[in-house]
């Protein structure tokens, strides 16, 4: 076990009958307390910096596809790069930390995601862009797995814990919802590179105040560094991703299906590696506990539909709601307030309700959000994505709190930053996926759906195709008329996925309730520290 849990864990009742005089120092203990919780402030800086980032391009997509012109496929990926490297690298990443010390990777991820930043902002080209999205996603990953794990070196009481977590998790839903309007507020005023320099102010007093407040910890007999399976994980997810954008774009015509085949026969290989491991990179047996693997899944499913809905109403607010990045972002200000509250007051409610009942109720709010969109879509008003986003950031906030708290009380302490990667895991992959399979769907509708003006060139029909942000800025390079026709199709078309994109986060809300009621049905005590 970790020697700082060791000498702070409030449990061992032998300690506190030999040594009363530490019982009843009540100074020492609120020093230490308010000290835990200075130091949960400052590791939800890079928690807010990541998850904002995994959303903050919805909003400057238009932005970036007016100054670089990319293709619907690279649009993709400038999303997708990040999360992808990012959610290949989390297990290998957590692993590490346990091995060399925890807040040593924060730190090392923490000065790298500053500086690569600052190339993001500046990148002349689509590809350049991509490229230092990329090398985000690697340093991303040393932070996300540290500062969970590092929570249950600092809180050892489970009710403070809990409490730490359910803040934890509400800044990471938070920072997903909050990057359309930091976004917004940003291009309102600046460049879009500056959504990428919100990172360098974020890190700073990460760098000054971590040594100060946090401890160092880590697994007191790790296993060794597993670069196969390191090299694994990533062919796994890169290949499946890339087939499904692939199948989107190109249909069965290119190389999508052979992709998904490599990336699914790298994963059982990850999987079996792991299995005949005696210290396995992840311990894929910590999935027998129901507990354990249905909470991963209520996460990646939830990220799913959250990323998904923020990636086609970030478009449809401003391109054909026509409002401001400001204005669009304040109108999902509701939602974000919402999902917070949730997070937040679920925690008592959680010591009375089984996760069984309480995840899938959730879970049910956020399908009902979904269905809202799926109703109202094309309405004209942004009332309904409103409240569809209030009820999708309700059952969000309130499901992720408790299945982290699962996720993390499930695992032995010492394996604490390999549990934490796995949560984390779920949460960069489901960003993926969300763009991916939503983002691609919702493609594919609005190609089938979109009616060209016979009048456009090659040039002008290929760039109205590629995506909605194109066939608007077409639109308003054309004649009066013509120009409303091409704007009025793009519309139909682009509301008409969104329809069937919504009836799909249905469905995944849905299966995810499913697991959870099955799933959590007797969810095992947490190992005693």
């Amino acid at each position: 076990m970790n020697t700082t849990e060791r000498t702070t864990t409030p449990i061992d009742h032998a300690t506190e009958a030999a040594a009363p005089a530490a019982r009843i120092d009540p100074g020492r203990s609120t020093r230490s307390s308010r000290r835990a919780w200075f130091a949960l402030a400052v590791l939800m800086l890079p928690v807010l910096l990541v998850s904002i980032d995994n959303t903050v391009l919805s909003f400057a997509l238009p932005a970036i596809s007016a100054d670089l012109a990319p293709t619907a496929a690279q649009q993709l990926w400038i999303i997708d790069a990040y999360p992808l490297v990012l959610a290949g690298l989390l297990v290998a990443m957590g692993s590490a930390g346990d091995r060399y010390g925890r807040r040593r990777m924060l730190l090392i991820g923490s000065t790298g995601f500053a500086l690569v930043s600052i190339g993001a902002a500046l990148a002349p080209t689509a590809e350049t862009l991509i490229a230092a999205r990329a090398a985000l996603g690697f340093f991303g990953a040393m932070l996300m797995p540290s500062t969970l794990s590092l929570l249950r070196a600092v809180f050892t009481e489970r009710e403070q814990r809990r409490l730490a977590i359910a803040i934890w998790a509400s800044g990471f839903a938070a920072g997903s919802a909050m990057g359309p309007l930091v976004g917004g507020v940003l291009l309102e005023h600046f460049h879009w590179g500056s959504v990428f320099l919100l990172a360098v102010p974020v890190l700073v007093p990460l760098l000054v105040f971590v040594p100060m407040l946090i401890p160092e910890s880590r697994d007191p007999a790790p296993g060794r560094i597993d670069l196969v399976s390191t090299l694994l994980s990533l062919a796994a997810m890169g290949p499946i991703v890339y087939g499904i954008k692939s199948l989107a774009t190109e249909g069965v015509e290119g190389f999508g299906v052979q992709a998904i085949v490599l990336g699914v026969f790298c994963a059982i290989w990850f999987v079996r590696r792991q299995l005949r491991s005696e210290t396995p990179m992840l311990d894929v047996r910590l999935f027998r506990q129901g507990s354990f693997g249905g909470a991963v899944v209520v996460n990646l499913f939830s990220v799913i539909a959250l990323v998904g809905f923020l990636y086609f109403v970030s478009q449809h607010l401003q391109l054909i709601a026509g409002l401001s990045p400001v204005s669009a972002g304040l109108a999902l200000l509701p939602g974000l307030v919402a999902m917070i509250a949730a997070g937040l007051l679920v925690v008592p409610v959680a010591r009375r309700v089984r996760p069984r009942v309480l995840v899938p109720v959730a879970l049910g709010l956020s399908a009902s959000g979904y269905l809202v969109i799926a109703l109202f879509a094309g309405s004209g008003s942004i009332g309904p994505i409103v409240l569809a986003f209030v009820l999708l950031g309700v059952g969000i906030g309130a499901a992720e709190t408790v299945s982290n708290e699962l996720i993390l009380s499930s695992a032995p302490p010492a394996k604490a930053g390999a549990a934490s990667a796995v949560s984390e895991t779920a949460y960069e992959l489901g960003a993926v996926l969300g763009t991916a399979i939503l983002g691609s769907i919702l493609a594919v509708q609005f190609r089938s759906g979109l009616v060209l003006p016979s009048v456009l060139t090659d040039q002008q029909a290929d760039a109205a195709r590629e995506t909605l942000a194109g066939a608007m800025t077409v639109a308003n390079s054309l004649p009066g008329a013509i120009g409303e026709q091409l704007a009025a199709s793009a519309a139909h078309a682009f509301d008409a996925g969104v329809v069937v994109t919504s009836l799909i986060g249905v469905a995944l809300m849905a299966a995810a309730a499913v697991v959870a009621a099955i799933a959590l049905r007797n969810p095992k005590a947490p190992r005693a520290e």
